[in-house]
C-alpha cells in the first residue's frame, strides 16, 4: 500500500478547502458564540479531513469504508452547524450555499469510493 495516497486524493483536497472555508468563518463569529459553535464547526470540518486521511492507511477496504462514513457523519455535523448560523444571521445566504455545495461535491465522492471497495 502506497504511503500517505490520501494526498493525491481529490475527496481530500477538496475537504481541506472546506476546513479553510468553515475555518475562516468561525473566526469572524461573535466572541460569545465563537468558542462554542465555531470550535465545534472547525473540529467537525477537520474530522472530516482526517478521517479520509486516517482511513487511507488503514489494511481493508471495510475499514476504509468505515472511516469515510465518520467522515460523512463530520460533514453533516458541519452543514448542521453553518445552518444554524445562516437561520441566526451569522453567516449569509452565499456563505451557507458554498458550504453545502461543498459539503455534496466531498459526500458525493466519499460515496463514489465507498461503491468502488469490496
Amino acid at each position: 500500500m502506497e504511503l500517505f495516497r490520501f494526498l493525491a486524493w481529490q475527496v481530500y483536497k477538496d475537504a481541506k478547502e472546506l476546513f479553510k472555508l468553515v475555518y475562516e468563518i468561525a473566526n469572524r463569529l461573535p466572541s460569545n458564540i465563537r468558542f462554542e459553535l465555531g470550535t465545534q464547526l472547525v473540529r467537525a470540518s477537520f474530522s472530516t479531513v482526517l478521517n479520509i486521511s486516517e482511513g487511507s492507511g488503514k489494511n481493508s477496504d471495510r475499514e476504509l469504508r468505515r472511516y469515510f462514513n465518520i467522515s460523512i457523519g463530520s460533514l453533516n455535523e458541519t452543514v448542521a452547524g453553518m445552518d444554524i448560523l445562516r437561520d441566526n444571521e451569522l453567516i449569509t445566504e452565499e456563505e451557507f450555499d458554498l458550504v453545502l455545495q461543498r459539503a455534496k461535491s466531498i459526500s458525493k465522492q466519499l460515496g463514489g469510493f465507498k461503491k468502488k471497495l469490496v
